[in-house]
């Protein structure tokens, strides 16, 4: 059975008698290793299918089940402790906090349970080891260019060791050459890490990276063919 499993997924707005769908019955599977790609034009419902398999979201009908459970069937706060050890989020913005050194940002995860342990702190600079960032522990975001802070936003994201990694438009912000590498380097951890990684970029560049490609236009999902 896959890891991930999204089930006609039908997200709606406005009233019943006048509905607004941003997603018509939407399916797709992962599993272990694996990873995707979604485009599709601004508007498309491409970041609101991301949250709702985020469980940022709650979906009008379908179900989201990962790891063989529904987490939107949890109660609070079940689902953030779900959602923190199961799920690594990686945005258009590194959402780093400018006071925080970059250890500091990416141990920011583990801070939710409690003190970090040390095996915590050494995997989270093992992490930043791997990206590139090994000499920059203990400095600040606003000492970083733009492709070394997302780089620190995929460390941050890996650290608990996520099943799902959901990336939303991460290389959006960064110019090209810089793209190109955290894009390389997104795909490369995933697959060191075995998590599964979906990404919605509008960056086809991106999006040939990944194994399987699909497009969400008018709310409904269909795989492309390379």
């Amino acid at each position: 059975m896959p890891d991930l499993m999204v089930e006609h997924l039908s997200k709606q707005f406005g009233t019943a008698e006048r509905p607004v769908f941003v997603l018509r019955n939407v399916s797709l599977q992962l599993s272990a290793g694996e990873n995707a790609a979604i485009v599709g034009p601004s508007g498309s419902g491409k970041s609101t299918l991301l949250q709702i398999i985020g469980t940022l979201d709650q979906p009008s009908s379908g179900s989201v089940q990962l790891l063989g459970q529904e987490p939107h069937k949890f109660a609070e706060p079940d689902l953030a402790r779900f959602r923190n050890r199961t799920l690594g989020f990686i945005f258009q913005d590194h959402y780093l906090l400018p006071q925080l050194t970059v250890l500091e940002n990416v141990l920011i995860p583990a801070l939710a349970e409690g003190k970090p342990s040390a095996e915590i702190v050494e995997r989270a600079k093992n992490l930043l080891q791997r990206v590139g960032l090994g000499e920059r522990l203990e400095h600040r975001p606003a000492e970083l260019s733009g492709g070394e802070r997302q780089r620190a936003g995929v460390a941050r994201a890996l650290l608990l060791k996520p099943a799902l990694l959901l990336a939303d438009e991460p290389t959006g912000n960064l110019d090209r050459a810089s793209a190109k590498a955290v894009g390389d380097l997104l795909v490369e951890l995933q697959q060191q890490e075995r998590a599964m990684l979906l990404v919605v970029t509008h960056s086809l560049e991106l999006a040939a990276k990944m194994q399987r490609q699909y497009e969400l236009v008018d709310g409904k999902l269909q795989e492309r063919q390379g």
